[in-house]
């Protein structure tokens, strides 16, 4: 047992302490608490706190301290908004950015509509929650407050389900997404299954009343095909896609889109999904919308076709990681977004970099990555707005953001070339 001072919070989230030269990150600690934990490694477990912070609040969450679902429930609004603007600050400065950041909107909204809970088996039976911190092992929950109150059967369906499974004694992990049709389900880590544990999984999904139970994206059992609402537009679902978190924050994130896109007459929609942004810009704009999931384009284009009042909409299968639009190909449009997973979009900011579109949008969950590929297009002319954060990962030390890039239509080419 050791006896810690904890100098600041670290970007997991994690109170920072030094302890014979070396750092030791304490989940659950504050900066400027003293307190008591058992060190392995660099790392440590909070056993109390000595003398806690004065910016310490109750948890909101009873499971917290155990669960490693949440980094942080006890800090004071102003102290947790700083933190997480903190880690912006953090990336851009190694990235050598300045910029003006906007206030940090919540946008929790419900709760979070996707979620993915995790299963093992301990003597024969099911036990399903979140990993503890920095830690394989798993707490067992039977709620959790983040989620929207339609996930709240998510746990005990899962629980049920990988019962099932439970003499393969296999870690499972069980994607959740709630959908107006019910709860859409696919199982991962099981494997091929057996007919009897298929037959014994449709029962349980439709007793359950899931809209769709899939099996690594195979199909085990439907009742009604799961569907988003995109804007008034009914958009097919396909098994473990890709969704902003929260409605709010997908609301938001599309609202500083098409503030940025008023002018806009034709658009590049990149890393698209299944069109949350697209199918809002094509109601007043061009779209060419590229995406590596195909499952996702053809969701897309089956949600448009049945919308009325579009203007014309593409939609293409591209891994856009390897096979970025060129400049050349970029000449079309006028502007352009993008929301890339968290490893963003190096390949393709280097493009955008080189071309002449005049708007450029940018969406990242990832502060590092976010400032790696706007450092990119800043070198290559590009003024930049300020950021909106948008905080749809709550408690956690994800940030959404929104940029906005534009180049003036009389910058001279020949200096955008260096950056090739």
């Amino acid at each position: 047992m050791k006896t810690l001072k904890i100098d600041q919070m670290s970007h997991r989230g994690e109170g920072v302490a030094v302890d014979a030269g070396r750092k030791i990150f304490v989940p659950f600690a504050l900066t400027g608490e003293t307190v008591s934990a058992r060190i392995e490694g660099h790392y440590a477990e909070l056993i109390d706190i000595l003398a806690p912070s004065a910016q310490r609040i109750p948890a909101t969450c009873s499971y917290f301290g155990q669960c490693g679902g949440c980094a942080v429930q006890t800090l004071k609004d102003e102290s947790y908004a700083a933190w997480k603007i903190s880690l912006l600050e953090n990336a851009a400065r190694r990235e050598g950015l300045s910029f003006k950041i906007l206030p940090m909107v919540n946008a929790q909204g419900s709760g979070r509509r996707r979620v993915t809970l995790h299963a093992r088996i301990s003597n024969g039976l099911a036990h399903v929650g979140f990993m503890a911190a920095r830690s394989h092992r798993l707490v067992e929950i039977n709620h959790c407050p983040l989620l929207v109150t339609e996930l709240n059967p998510a746990l005990q369906a899962a629980r049920d389900l990988s019962q099932i499974l439970a003499s393969r004694e296999k870690p499972l992990d069980l994607a959740v997404t709630a959908t107006p049709e019910g709860m859409d389900f696919d199982i991962r880590g099981a494997g091929d299954l057996a007919s009897h544990e298929i037959n014994a999984l449709v029962k349980t999904a439709q007793a359950h009343r899931l809209a769709r139970l899939t099996n690594h994206a195979r199909l085990v059992s439907l009742i009604q095909p799961p569907w988003i609402d995109i804007q008034g537009t009914r958009t097919p679902l396909p098994p473990g896609v890709f969704l902003q978190a929260t409605l709010a924050g997908e609301e938001t994130i599309a609202m500083k889109i098409q503030e940025a896109l008023k002018k806009s007459k034709s658009v590049a929609d990149l890393f698209c999904g299944i069109g949350a942004f697209t199918l809002r810009i094509a109601r007043y704009a061009n779209v060419a919308a590229y995406d590596n999931n195909p499952q996702a384009i053809d969701s897309l284009r089956a949600a448009s076709r049945q919308t009325a009042g579009l203007k014309p909409l593409k939609a293409e299968t591209r891994d856009l990681f390897n096979r970025p639009l060129a400049p050349q190909e970029l000449t079309p449009f006028d502007a352009v977004v993008f929301d890339p997973p968290r490893a963003g979009a190096l390949a393709q900011a280097k493009s955008l970099a080189l071309s002449d579109v005049r708007t450029i949008v940018a969406v990242s969950c990832n502060a590092q990555s976010f400032c790696r590929d706007a450092a990119i297009l800043v070198a290559g002319g590009y003024s930049m707005s300020a950021i909106t954060p948008i905080d749809q990962f709550l408690y956690s030390a994800h940030l959404e953001l929104v940029a906005v890039f534009t180049r003036q239509s009389n910058q001279p080419q020949g200096k955008r070339r260096l950056l090739g």
